[in-house]
């Protein structure tokens, strides 16, 4: 197994036993593609959820950009759901999984289709 595969794991398994969610994991392995090299940076790996900037970063080029979907405060409140599932006193919350999670909430998994 490769470096990638060994982190798809990882973050199914934040997904099974952090969130209570059974990952999709053919979605999972294409969210996490689509993360690209980021996933292997410490810092770009996760998302800060506690920083507003960092959540707007996510809010424009993931949810605008990548999804498509129009801005409104909508897009926030998913980010902040998303958030409290993950955990807020969790540390490291990846971001293919903050992704994967907001690919699912607002029912966009036909991007990566």
């Amino acid at each position: 197994m490769g470096k990638r595969d060994d982190l798809i794991a990882q973050y199914a398994d934040d997904l099974k036993n952090k969130c209570g969610m059974s990952p999709d994991m053919d979605l999972l392995t294409k969210v996490t593609i689509g993360c690209g090299p980021a996933i292997y940076y410490a810092d770009a790996s996760t998302v800060a959820g506690s920083q507003a900037s960092e959540l707007e970063t996510v809010k424009e080029n993931f949810l605008m950009k990548k999804l498509g979907l129009a801005d409104g405060p909508q897009l926030m409140e998913g980010i902040n759901k998303v958030i409290e599932v993950y955990g807020k006193s969790e540390r490291n919350k990846y971001r293919a999984v903050v992704y994967y999670m907001l690919t699912k909430h607002f029912g966009k998994e036909s991007v990566y289709g």
